[in-house]
């Protein structure tokens, strides 16, 4: 995404793990899943939605990296909270013209995600899917 510059402080804006085409297809996939869920609940709204949702997470994962190359913590080292977090925050943000879940919905969300998140990279460490296990 950022064609290898460097801000003044040497280090990359976001690192080569963040491309334009895996953005784009980020966005493209998350926007496909919510028009299928708008042709099951019969409503255009989850295509916006499907798509400000993919936005926002991409978006809010691009904000994670910029500030691990700040913190001088390379691609792929683990920032607890940031690397489980942001992309939520930033995705429930995005979608909040559309559709805002109740605060209760909020903070389940944000309990849930870290453990999930936590979960699934262990597993793929286990699997042999992942170098390390964050």
């Amino acid at each position: 995404m950022d064609g290898g510059k460097k801000l003044g402080d040497g280090r990359p804006i976001f690192g080569p793990g963040k491309t334009t085409r895996g953005f784009i297809a980020g966005v493209i996939a998350g926007s496909l899943m919510g028009g299928l869920e708008g042709v099951v609940e019969q409503s255009h709204t989850y295509i916006v939605l499907g798509f400000l949702l993919s936005l926002g997470a991409l978006v809010g994962d691009l904000a994670g990296s910029f500030i691990k190359r700040r913190l001088n913590i390379p691609r792929g080292g683990s920032a607890p909270i940031l690397d489980q977090i942001g992309f939520v925050v930033f995705a429930i943000l995005f979608a909040s013209p559309v559709m805002l879940p109740s605060g209760e919905v909020i903070l389940v969300i944000l309990a849930l995600t870290p453990l999930i998140h936590f979960g699934t990279n262990l597993i793929a460490y286990k699997l042999g899917l992942k170098d390390k296990p964050y």
